[in-house]
C-alpha cells in the first residue's frame, strides 16, 4: 500500500545549523530560491532567484531544476524534472536541502539500532554500582558502546566514534546537550521533543542538528538534571524549574502535560560574571546611565528591574549587585539558585517545592518573611511573581533599603499595576490606596529591560517613582528612554534628574 504523506517537512542546513523550513502540502509546488517571495528562502549569491520547484507526489516529490548553478542528489546532477523519494537530501549551492526530514526510513531504523545499543548498555552494567569515576569509567561505557554498536551494525571504529560518543553523554552526561552547553556562541537550549532542538545564538533562533535517541533517553537526561537539586518531576507535578551546576537556568516539562513529549529549556549563563562595562560595551546601555544605576546602589535606592522573559533582567541584576559596598550583609532569595554575588558576606536562600506527598514546600514569601529575622543589610529576591511583592515592600519600607528585585512588566507603568496585583495575591484584604502608597514610598527607580528584534538585550527606560497622583495612581518621572530609529537606536536623557534620590558619584560631582 502506498504510503501517502499529508505534509512533508523540508529543512535547509549549511554546516550545523538549520537556517530554514517549510512545509510541502498534497498538489502544493513550492519554490525554493533566493527571490524574497519563495516558500523556502536561501539568501545567498550563489543560489537563484528561482532555484528549484518541489510538487507534492503522494510518497515521493518532483524536483524540477530552474538554475544553471545546479543542484545534486547523492553527487548525481539533477535533471530539469526529476521524481525523488523520500526521504532525500539535496545538494544546493552551499546548502544541504533536506526533504521529508522526519518521514519514516531507514534514518527510523537506524535509530530504532542506536535505541537498542543504549536499553543493551543498561543491561550489562549498573552504571550506578561501578566503583570507577571519571576517565576510567567512560573508557569502560564506550568499550561496551563500540562493540554493542558493531553487533547492531551501526559501524566499526571511526564510523561508529560519532554514536559511541553521543550514547557515552547520554549515559554519563546530558547526551546531545553536551556540546551545546560547551559552545559559548550558544545562549539558550529548547528541547521541543526528543528528536528535535532549537538554540539561540546571537539572538538568532536556530534548529540544531541535536536530538535524543528516545523519550527515555530524554527523560534520564531530565532526571540527571534535577537530582543535584533535589528535585523531581512527575505526572502529578509535570513541570519543576532547577539549575545545572554552573547556574544555567533549567526548566523542564513532561506528558501529559507536554503533548509532544517531554520539553526541557536551558537558558545558559557566562563563564564569567559580566561587569557594568561588559554591558555599555554591548550597547545594553550609555556609560551615563550606568553611572547612576550604580550610584543609586550605593546609594541604597530600591530598584525594581522589569522585562519580558529573556529580556536579560537576571543580569542586569547581577551586575547591579556588583556595586553593593562589601562591608554589607546581603540575602539572596529565589526560585533556582542563579544570582552570583561576589561580596564576601552573602546569604543564599533558595524555594523548595513540595514532596512526593504534598509537603516540606519553601515558598520565595516564607524566605522574604524570615530574611528579616537576619540582619540584612539588603535584600535580593532574584524575582517577584506573587504575594511575596507585599513582604518585598514592607522591607524596603522598614529599614531595608537598597532592595533589589525583578519582574515581568513591559514598561514601568506596568510593573507598578504589575506590583499592585501581586501584592492582592497576598490575600490581606489591602484598599488598592494602601498599597500603591506602599509602592510609592518604597519604590525608587524602575528600570525597563527588553530584547529588540534583533535579539540585543538593552535597558529602554529608566524611570523615578515619585509619589500618588490626585487620581491615585503612582506618578512617575522617566530619566533615559531607548528610542529606536532606523539604525539600532539611541539612548536619549529626559533632562530629569532624580529627585528622591542623595546620588553619590565616584567623581565627587552630581551630573
Amino acid at each position: 500500500m502506498t504510503n501517502i504523506h499529508p505534509c512533508i517537512e523540508l529543512e535547509a542546513r549549511q554546516g550545523a545549523e538549520v537556517l530554514a523550513n517549510a512545509y510541502l502540502r498534497p498538489g502544493q509546488t513550492l519554490t525554493v530560491g533566493r527571490a524574497p517571495d519563495s516558500g523556502l528562502r536561501l539568501n545567498a549569491p550563489d543560489v537563484s532567484r528561482r532555484h528549484l520547484t518541489l510538487v507534492h507526489q503522494g510518497d515521493r516529490v518532483e524536483v524540477n531544476n530552474l538554475s544553471t548553478n545546479g543542484a545534486t542528489v547523492a553527487g548525481v546532477p539533477l535533471e530539469a524534472s526529476t521524481v525523488i523519494p523520500l526521504p532525500t537530501e539535496i545538494a544546493l549551492a552551499s546548502f544541504i536541502l533536506v526533504v521529508g526530514r522526519g518521514l519514516p526510513s531507514l534514518h527510523g531504523d537506524r535509530l530504532a539500532r542506536r535505541e537498542r545499543v543504549r536499553q543493551r548498555l543498561v543491561e550489562e552494567i549498573d552504571l550506578l554500582a561501578l566503583n570507577t569515576e571519571g576517565l576510567e569509567l567512560r573508557s569502560r561505557v564506550e568499550a561496551t558502546l563500540a562493540r554493542l554498536a558493531a553487533a547492531e551494525g551501526l559501524g566499526e571504529g571511526a564510523l561508529a566514534e560519532p554514536i559511541v560518543r553521543a550514547l557515552a553523554d547520554e549515559a554519563l552526561g546530558l547526551g546531545p546537550l553536551e556540546p551545546l552547553l560547551a559552545d559559548p556562541s550558544v545562549s539558550e537550549i529548547m528541547v521541543v521533543d526528543y528528536a528535535t532542538v532549537f538554540i539561540e545564538k546571537k539572538g538568532r533562533l536556530l534548529r540544531s542538528e541535536a536530538a535524543f535517541s528516545s523519550e527515555s533517553a530524554l527523560r534520564t537526561v531530565i532526571d540527571r538534571i534535577l537530582a543535584p537539586c533535589g528535585r523531581r518531576v512527575d505526572e502529578s507535578s509535570p513541570f519543576v524549574d532547577a539549575r545545572l551546576r554552573d547556574g544555567s537556568r533549567v526548566h523542564a516539562v513532561i506528558p501529559p502535560v507536554a503533548l509532544r513529549g517531554s520539553c526541557l529549556t536551558v537558558r545558559k549563563f557566562e563563564g564569567e560574571a559580566l561587569a557594568m562595562a561588559d554591558l555599555v560595551r554591548f550597547g545594553s546601555l550609555t556609560q551615563d546611565m550606568a553611572d547612576l544605576l550604580q550610584a543609586a546602589v550605593r546609594g541604597k535606592a530600591n530598584i525594581v528591574i522589569s522585562g519580558g522573559t529573556g529580556s536579560g533582567k537576571t543580569t542586569l541584576l547581577n551586575v547591579l549587585s556588583a556595586s553593593i559596598p562589601k562591608a554589607e550583609r546581603i540575602l539572596t532569595i529565589e526560585d533556582a539558585a542563579e544570582l552570583r554575588l561576589l561580596q564576601p558576606h552573602v546569604v543564599r536562600l533558595e524555594a523548595r517545592p513540595a514532596n512526593a506527598e504534598g509537603k516540606g514546600q519553601v515558598s520565595i514569601r516564607e524566605l522574604v518573611r524570615n530574611a528579616l529575622r537576619m540582619r540584612p543589610d539588603r535584600i535580593v529576591v532574584g524575582e517577584c511573581r506573587g504575594g511575596e511583592a507585599l513582604d518585598m515592600l514592607t522591607a524596603m519600607n522598614t529599614g531595608h533599603e537598597g532592595s533589589l528585585t525583578t519582574l515581568h512588566a513591559n514598561s514601568p507603568k506596568e510593573a507598578i499595576s504589575r506590583l499592585e496585583t501581586m501584592c492582592l495575591m497576598a490575600g490581606l484584604d489591602l484598599p488598592c490606596r494602601a498599597i500603591r502608597e506602599q509602592i510609592a514610598a518604597a519604590v525608587h527607580l524602575v528600570v525597563q529591560q527588553s530584547r529588540q528584534k534583533n535579539g540585543r538585550r538593552c535597558v529602554t527606560s529608566i524611570a523615578e517613582v515619585l509619589s500618588i497622583e490626585e487620581g491615585g495612581g503612582v506618578r512617575l518621572a522617566e530619566l533615559y528612554r531607548f528610542c529606536e530609529g532606523d539604525g539600532s537606536g539611541e539612548f536619549l536623557p529626559t533632562g530629569r534628574w532624580p529627585a528622591r534620590l542623595r546620588l553619590s558619584f565616584s567623581g565627587g560631582q552630581t551630573p
